[in-house]
């Protein structure tokens, strides 16, 4: 579950009346807010910009790409201000006049980098819009773009007035990049009034109308701030009663497109005992795993941005201690231990040490002599379950020479139950059993006769030490 809690930022209607420097001032802030936390990528934005022969048309009285590059420019300029923040530009239509249609013509312009506001700024005010919509291709060209980076996020902003105009497909070129981690879901900003534009292109991101200058600019900013923005987030481990009581294991976010691990943490709870706050980038979509035993899970997480966001995963859970009754005879003995009726393994158990298991039943395969198998053992909320064994006796078996042999564990109406068979090169060994009536059946390897097999029944009791010899 993911409950959106308290505000804690201004929603994007606010925006719409922010000027640059006001913008420039809450971003800022914003950064400086994700260093304190600990979280801080780098963010890069690729400006994947469209020139081609339909931006020279008119818009509010100029021409649609005069006003998107003035706007655009005014961003650029504060952005370039900011820490952590790098900026590319590619273009699109601006090589090749139509007809003839040039669907190859895209470039990158401006490689990133932390100070290149002013490439991109000389670069824009000396280009004309004069040629086709190869938008599936410059999306393709884009993962180039990037260099790579260890802690980066990789933003694609679309700004465009047309629709696919060569025989690329947008969507599908923009769905493998975020399959593949490579970009996050990209922005893209529809300039004009086209109604067709949103059914085209919300399948490849995150789609802004922009029918007038001032939507425009109001996209824009809001677009800007929601890629530089963290949202604050706390994960609810929820015990039996719904409260998020359990904390200190490991929890994992992963991408829900790629697969991707973007966050890797040790769930803590703060010194009130409520879960830690973390900062989270609200732009992608993620399945938590919380690794307890077995792992919880919750797929599909989408953070509300701009709000406090609770992430519930049900987790209770409670102890488990295997130990024998006396001494350590078995102590780091691995012990089985699978979900009740399944044949999964899902944890290696040591006796002596105490595990944190979800509530439920388990069965446990505990590998001593003989085999011992307990099922349905009840996990309950907070509470820690014991399982006692036996303390074993030692019994050595020694002959003159080395030998076959089996060992049989006797019931009480006289039935011999396979233990294990004897090692077949040792003259001597040894090994811890159970307390119990058992029988031995062996013969010299020398002996070459079944006439020679030799049967010894013998007990043991806790603690004991016994010695079964053969001659």
């Amino acid at each position: 579950m993911i409950f959106p809690a308290r505000r804690i930022v201004y929603g994007s209607q606010w925006l719409s009346a922010v000027l640059a420097g006001c913008f420039l001032t809450m971003v800022l802030s914003l950064n400086a807010q994700l260093v304190t936390t600990g979280y801080e990528p780098t963010t890069r934005i690729l400006f994947i910009f469209d020139a081609s022969n339909s931006m020279a048309g008119q818009w509010d009285g100029e021409r649609k790409f005069d006003i998107a590059r003035d706007i655009l420019l005014e961003m650029v300029d504060s952005l370039e201000q900011i820490p952590n923040v790098e900026m590319g530009l590619r273009i699109y239509g601006h090589q090749s006049p139509v007809p003839p249609q040039d669907c190859s013509d895209t470039k990158l312009e401006v490689p990133f980098s932390a100070t290149n506001a002013s490439r991109i700024k000389q670069k824009l005010r000396f280009i004309n819009p004069k040629g086709t919509t190869p938008i599936a291709h410059s999306l393709a060209l884009a993962p180039d773009d990037f260099p790579s980076c260890g802690n980066c996020r990789n933003i694609i902003l679309l700004i465009t007035d047309g629709v696919e105009a060569c025989d690329g497909d947008p969507c599908a070129v923009s769905r493998g990049l975020q399959r593949k981690g490579i970009i996050l879901r990209p922005f893209v900003i529809g300039i004009g009034t086209d109604p067709g534009f949103r059914e085209t292109y919300d399948c490849i991101g995150e789609y802004y109308d922009a029918p007038h200058k001032e939507q425009f600019r109001e996209a824009l900013n809001v677009i800007i701030t929601q890629a530089l923005n963290a949202t604050s987030a706390q994960v609810s481990l929820l015990d039996t009663d719904g409260n998020p009581s359990e904390s200190d294991v490991n929890v994992i976010f992963y991408d829900r497109f790629s697969g991707v691990v973007r966050y890797n943490m040790i769930h803590t709870l703060n010194s009130k005992g409520n879960p830690d706050t973390l900062s989270l980038d609200h732009m992608s979509t993620y399945n938590v795993l919380a690794q307890t035993i077995p792992p919880s899970r919750l797929d599909s997480v989408k953070l509300v941005n701009g709000r406090h966001n609770i992430i519930g995963i049900d987790s209770p859970q409670g102890y488990l201690h295997v130990r024998t009754t006396r001494g350590k005879a078995y102590d780091r003995e691995k012990i089985l231990v699978r979900r009740a009726n399944s044949s999964e393994t899902i944890n290696i158990h040591e006796i002596g040490n105490v595990g944190k298991y979800l509530v439920g039943k388990y069965d446990l395969e505990i590998p001593i002599y003989p085999l011992m198998l307990i099922n349905d053992v009840e996990i309950k909320q907070s509470y820690t379950t014991t399982i006692e064994i036996p303390d074993p006796g030692y019994v050595t078996f020694s002959a003159h020479q080395p030998g076959a042999g089996a060992l049989y564990q006797m019931t009480p109406k006289g039935e011999q139950i396979w233990v294990m068979n004897l090692l077949e090169n040792r003259k001597s060994q040894g090994f811890y059993l159970q307390p119990g009536a058992y029988r031995v059946v062996f013969r010299r390897t020398d002996y070459k006769s079944t006439s020679f097999s030799m049967v010894r029944d013998f007990d043991v009791d806790p603690g004991s030490s016994e010695s079964i010899e053969f001659y």
